[in-house]
């Protein structure tokens, strides 16, 4: 019988090879052929309001059954279905979007939720204790689903390329033995992310639109790594938003977007003073 682990890098190495043999670009126009999948997951740069009325395109255009944010809370989806989806300020103030702080403007945000009305809100956003954990202890502890490998070590080469993306995104600011843990976390979000998902595809029957980074997109480690893992019969379409290109990128499709400048300087400038 093969061991957690081996079937852990054997999935990997074919999420791998599905994402290099089936990517390929995706124009507005083909936003409606999404709508035969199961679970949609469009990242974003966060801050790109390009990407933001991309996703709301393809809300239109998929008639999703349930809406997952990476940004919410469950609590806070809780309250957004019972607010008023019609009045920003309104819907706003039920999800403490502002009051709470940490995310972009809602006004970049909220033409997702008046896409798609019908849909059932779902947040995925993982508890600040349990993210502690896993910085301290690992992905695994704290995590109740089972079959998703988090126990079990990432391959070499992937767990240094994301000790790398890591040390980039928090501007080489971060001391070196602070970068495993923060893949630990990353990981933590990733399976709790498909396993709220799921929880939402079953629940609705779906399609189900997961509103996510990039990072947690990705075909080859992300979002879609675990539900590929976990409910391999799932139909999963995974779309990444780009501003420049890239040779292969880890995406089912993937959408050239413009970059978009909100004129607050090199975010990386505040680390550089300290």
């Amino acid at each position: 019988m093969r061991s957690k682990t081996s079937c852990f890098i054997k999935a990997l190495g074919l999420a791998l090879l599905g994402a290099q043999a089936q990517a390929e670009a995706l124009s507005p126009s083909a936003f409606e052929t999404l709508g035969g999948a199961d679970i949609v997951i469009v990242g974003e740069l966060h801050d790109n309001p390009f990407h933001h009325n991309n996703q709301a395109a393809i809300a239109r255009a998929i008639y999703p059954s349930a809406i997952v944010f990476e940004m919410l809370d469950a609590e806070q989806a809780a309250a957004g279905q019972a607010a008023d989806r019609f009045v920003l300020d309104a819907l706003d103030t039920a999800l403490e979007w502002t009051s709470r702080g940490g995310w972009p403007s809602f006004y970049m945000y909220y033409p997702i939720f008046a896409a798609a009305p019908q849909a059932q809100i779902y947040g995925a956003a993982v508890p600040r204790e349990k993210l502690r954990a896993a910085v301290e202890n690992g992905a695994a502890v704290g995590f109740s689903g089972e079959g998703y490998g988090l126990d079990a070590p990432l391959p070499d080469a992937q767990q240094e390329a994301r000790e790398a993306l890591q040390a980039e995104a928090h501007c080489d600011a971060l001391p070196a033995d602070m970068l495993p843990q923060m893949v630990e976390a990353q990981r933590l979000r990733d399976a709790s992310f498909a396993q709220t998902a799921l929880q939402a595809l079953e629940d609705t029957g779906g399609p189900v639109l997961v509103i996510t980074g990039n990072g947690h997109a990705r075909t080859d480690w992300g979002v879609p790594f675990y539900l590929d893992l976990v409910a391999p019969d799932a139909q999963v379409i995974s779309v990444g938003q780009l501003v420049t290109g890239e040779i292969s990128p880890p995406y089912d499709r993937w959408i050239m977007t413009g970059g978009f400048d909100a004129g607050e300087g090199d975010p990386c400038d505040r680390f550089s003073r300290n």
